[in-house]
Formats: structure tokens, sequence, C-alpha cells
């Protein structure tokens, strides 16, 4: 088998896993659903290759509002690798306690909300940490993870605690210890990671049974679409009203930060 069909063949075996979840994934979308109707957003976070699932729910064609995707550029900015915003950099503070309570600063968090944390070895401090202060304040926690992976390795959790230890409910991406899914003769390494691929899945299994389910509820969702199917205008109407309503959402997170200020007279 060549090195294109055995990654291939391993690829398959992710969606084999990800379809023996359906009922943990509707179980998700659920909660996820009943967020957005209430108005409110869920909380979409990762750090390190795991922001790339949280581009996938949002903002992108085929997606619609009632996400708050949490980017922070120095735990996710890989471009330079090395130097001045390098990866040893964004490697170091992911695992660096209290960064999360930090970013949740910035925003009015209410148990309406929910929250979504992607993490293959759900084993670094700022991602179990994002969901350990979620839970905290009442969200309820989903997560995505590589369970094998996660499983074999060591967190750096000061309480010695993963990502699976703070979530309400646990999505599996199916990659493999280590991620890497082929073997090469004579290289002692293994290439092509997997976890990026289970991860889409997850994200856009979820996607669409959250959209059915905002749909069902009388709240059709405004879904990003490109002119080639639904038309030119329909495509700009799309996306101006579905960047609003994302704008409307997120004032309600700024809305009541930090202490009330005082009425001037």
């Amino acid at each position: 088998m060549t090195p294109l069909l055995a990654y291939l063949h391993h690829a398959q075996t992710l969606l084999h896993t990800v379809a023996q979840q359906q009922s943990n994934i509707e179980r998700a979308a659920d909660w996820l659903a009943q967020t957005i109707l209430a108005g409110r957003m869920v909380h979409v976070f990762g750090s390190g290759h795991s922001r790339i699932m949280v581009e996938e729910m949002w903002p992108r064609y085929g997606s619609f509002p009632g996400f708050n995707p949490i980017v922070e550029l120095s735990l996710s900015f890989h471009h330079l690798v090395v130097g001045a915003n390098g990866q040893r950099q964004a490697m170091f503070l992911e695992n660096v306690s209290g960064l999360a309570e930090r970013i949740l600063r910035n925003y009015d968090i209410t148990p309406q909300d929910s929250a979504l944390i992607i993490s293959s070895s759900g084993c670094n401090v700022v991602p179990i940490e994002m969901a350990e202060r979620f839970r905290e304040r009442g969200v309820r926690v989903v997560s995505i993870v590589s369970l094998s992976h996660a499983q074999a390795s060591s967190t750096r959790h000061p309480g010695g605690k993963k990502l699976m230890d703070f979530s309400d409910l646990v999505l599996d991406t199916g990659a493999p210890v280590g991620d890497a899914m082929v073997t090469i003769a004579g290289l002692d390494t293994p290439v092509g990671p997997g976890s990026t691929i289970g991860g889409c899945l997850l994200i856009n299994g979820l996607k669409v049974e959250i959209a059915q389910r905002l749909t069902q509820a009388g709240q059709p969702p405004k879904v990003l679409s490109a002119a080639a199917v639904v038309g030119a205008s329909r495509a700009v109407e799309l996306f101006e009203s579905a960047y609003d309503e994302h704008a409307h959402r997120l004032a309600k997170l700024y809305a009541n930060v930090g202490p009330v200020p005082s009425r001037q007279m």
C-alpha cells in the first residue's frame, strides 16, 4: 500500500469513529442549539492547531451566527515558526496557568451560554482551565479530543486534571496516539496527522444538526452562502445579515462586563 492509500485508509476509520458517536453529537447539538435559540452564543476555543476547528465552525461558507470564536493569536500564530511570535512561545503560553481566566474576563458569561473546547491531547493547561472556568460559571462544556492520545498523555494541569474531567460531553476525533497515522519504511516516526480530519467531521456534524434544530424551532439560521448557489444579491444579503446578527449577539457578551459604572450626574 502506498503512503497515500495508507493515509486515506486511516482517514476512513476516522469517518467510522465519528459515525459511531451519533447519539452524543445529537445530544451536544441539542445543548448548543438551545444557547443560540436563547439569543446567546456558543463559545468555541482551541489553542495551537485546534484553532483550525474554531475557524471551521464560524465564519465560513456553510456556517451561521451563534458562535463566539475565541482565537488567541499568542497561542495559535504559527506562520513565523521561530523568532518573534514563534512556535516555542506559543507552546509555552498554552501551559501557563491563569491565562484562561484572563481571556474569559473579557466576556459577560451566563449559564445560558455553552462552550465547545477543542484540544487533541486534552492535556494542555489553557484549554483545560477554559473548560474549568466555564463550568464554574454554570456553562455546559462539550469537548473535542483524541481520546486515545489524551489517555496516553501526561497532563500539564497543576491539579492533574485533563480536559475530559471538566467536560459535560466528550467527542472523539479518532486520531491515534501521537496523531500521525502513516508509517514509512526506514523512517522511525509516523507522519500524516488525523486529528484535523476527525475534528472537522465533528464540527460540521454539529453544525448541520444545529441548523436543523434552529430551523425546526422557527429560527432558520442565516447561512453564509456562495453567489453561485443563491445568486449575487441573496449572497450579499445573507452575509450582511449574518454579520449583523453576530455583532448583536456579541454586544450582549460585553454589556455587563466588570463592575457596573456609576451613573454620572
